[in-house]
């Protein structure tokens, strides 16, 4: 069994950034406009590779480029199936690769979350069928937890306050933690599934925190109810979780990329006045990130070279 890393590193790469619907366009160019997908590449200390995957929306077709080079181990969790978080999964090559295993995680799996999935590639739908597929799509057994576990690897969840049934997610990785949480009302008009006390918990310490951050207070009252955050309240919840980088993620598939440079702006200023020890970096396609970061690395640079905190 390998041992984990003395010091592991762990790469976070953004793929798809939007929420709801994919919006590319000349206003939308510059952040991106492909769905959920997020990336988080390490390594074992035997050297054998792994890339976790977060949720499966239209940026996992880029992705597709750069796995179908290479047989790292692929483990794939969904937060939940809304079209904009699976709708890239039949255009992600490694499926039909031969014998190309994937693993799904044994939470999904036992929701039936990828059963819901894999009925979509159906020959109708889609012009394969899930037969057509040459990769071997494994379920995390108790055994691979337990082997996972014992490396210093952990991966929980939390139910979030989003229409239907959607997870929130928190890896512990050899003393590193990421929460991937794309879809998330942190303070819905009717009682939600968890409170903003109970994520802070959840989120304590953590070394990034990626968080839905669709709405602005002028979107309200409109689409208060609708499932997503806004973004003061999102820096809230950073401050209160005492995270260290804070990422804004999910955004409306209308926000173009001046409005989202004035979100970058207005979120710098309002950490440097109240968290100055926080980070906060407006999520665009390609944005790269190790972890752990140093004192020395800048949170994040915006897709026009902008620095954030």
């Amino acid at each position: 069994m390998p041992e984990p890393a003395a010091t592991p590193q762990f790469t976070v790469r953004f793929w798809g950034v939007r929420g709801s619907n994919p919006s590319p366009g000349p206003k939308t160019a510059g952040y991106g406009g492909n769905t959920s997908c997020v990336s988080v590449e390490g390594a074992y200390a035997d050297g054998t590779e792994t890339v976790g995957i977060l949720d499966a929306g239209t940026g996992i077709r880029l992705l597709s480029s750069e796995l179908v080079k290479n047989d790292k181990e692929i483990i794939l969790l969904l937060s939940h199936t809304h079209w904009d978080h699976i709708q890239g999964f039949p255009f992600f090559a490694p499926i039909f690769q031969t014998d190309r295993p994937i693993f799904l995680s044994r939470i999904e799996r036992e929701q039936g979350l990828f059963q819901k999935l894999l009925d979509r590639v159906d020959g109708r739908r889609f012009p394969l069928r899930v037969e057509d597929m040459g990769a071997h799509l494994l379920s995390f057994t108790l055994e691979k937890v337990q082997e996972q576990e014992q490396l210093g690897y952990r991966v929980r969840r939390i139910r979030a306050n989003h229409p239907g049934e959607a997870y929130g997610f928190r890896a512990d990785l050899g003393g590193i933690s990421l929460i991937y949480m794309p879809d998330n009302e942190l303070f819905p008009p009717e009682p939600g599934h968890t409170t903003f006390d109970e994520f802070a918990e959840f989120c304590r310490g953590a070394d990034m925190l990626i968080h839905d951050s669709q709405y602005l207070e002028q979107d309200m009252p409109l689409k208060h109810g609708w499932g997503h955050s806004i973004i003061s309240q999102v820096w809230e919840l950073a401050k209160a979780a005492q995270v260290k980088h804070l990422v804004l993620f999910h955004h409306d598939p209308d926000r173009t990329d001046d409005e989202l440079d004035d979100i970058q702006s207005a979120s710098t200023a309002w950490f440097r006045e109240n968290a100055p020890e926080i980070r906060c970096t407006v999520a665009y396609e390609g944005l790269t990130i190790i972890l752990p970061e140093t004192n020395e690395t800048p949170g994040g640079l915006g897709p026009a070279g902008k620095s954030a905190v």
